[in-house]
């Protein structure tokens, strides 16, 4: 299973990617192998507001439905439209399968994020 290593890490399995003041948000592979086959995924649209650890929408794949938890707190400015053909959030969670970017209010709250190994033994692999 792949945990890139520029990547941060949450205990809810949302991986971010910042770039600047822009943090990408997805979930990890784990999730997506936990999940199963991504049927649906349902987030509001951009410019919503969000709160570290709060809920920003719902997946919804053939085994359960499962809430979206932002990793950090900001503003939506981009949700990646994956209804389309949800599977490539199964087949490439890291890349074209991202949810969300969020502009921080508080990059300060990264720090709080595991890094890849942290993440690996979290979820004991």
């Amino acid at each position: 299973m792949e945990f890139p290593s520029n990547l941060k890490y949450t205990k809810d399995h949302e991986w971010v990617l910042v770039d600047g003041t822009t943090a990408t948000v997805g979930i990890t592979a784990h999730a997506c192998s936990e999940l199963g086959d991504v049927v649906y995924v349902d987030i509001p649209d951009a410019s919503a507001a969000v709160r570290a650890g709060d809920s920003f929408g719902s997946i919804e794949a053939v085994k359960t439905v499962a809430d979206l938890y932002s990793p950090v707190g900001g503003t939506l400015v981009a949700v990646n439209s994956v209804n389309d053909s949800p599977e490539v959030v199964n087949s490439d969670p890291y890349g074209e399968g991202w949810l969300v970017k969020i502009e921080l209010t508080d990059p300060a709250e990264l720090n709080s994020l595991m890094d890849a190994e942290e993440y690996k033994a979290y979820i004991g692999s």
